[in-house]
């Protein structure tokens, strides 16, 4: 069992930036990668980033392609995503996953965490 917990969302100005981050407890063994999708209210699920736990390889939904970067740190077993540039359209409770094959990556996890708000004001 993976536990993730999410946390940095909050308000923010368009062009502000956050970054959010994912606590990994638990037995991670079998994880083969993390993510972050989001969900806009009255909107379907969208994966935003991927990053594969073997050689760190990241994928980025095209909107978020040089504004978002998503990196972990193992010594802390937690994974980020900075977001840069934010834009009022990026507003949606943000999750964070672990997938035990990184195909399913990022809408087809194994595990998720509850869910961080980020609203962008224009």
């Amino acid at each position: 069992e993976v536990q993730l917990q999410a946390s940095g969302g909050g308000l923010v100005q368009a062009g502000g930036s956050l970054r959010l981050s994912c606590a990994v407890s638990g037995f991670t063994l079998d994880v083969s990668g993390f993510g972050w999708f989001r969900q806009a209210p009255g909107k379907a699920r969208e994966g935003v980033s991927c990053i594969r736990s073997s050689d760190g390889g990241t994928w980025y939904v095209d909107s978020a392609e040089g504004r978002f970067t998503i990196s972990s740190d193992n010594a802390k077993n937690t994974v980020y995503l900075q977001m840069n540039g934010l834009k009022p359209e990026d507003t949606a409770v943000y999750y964070c996953a672990a997938y035990r094959n990184y195909d399913g990556c990022p809408v087809v996890y194994d595990y998720r965490g509850q869910g961080t708000l980020v609203t962008v004001s224009s």
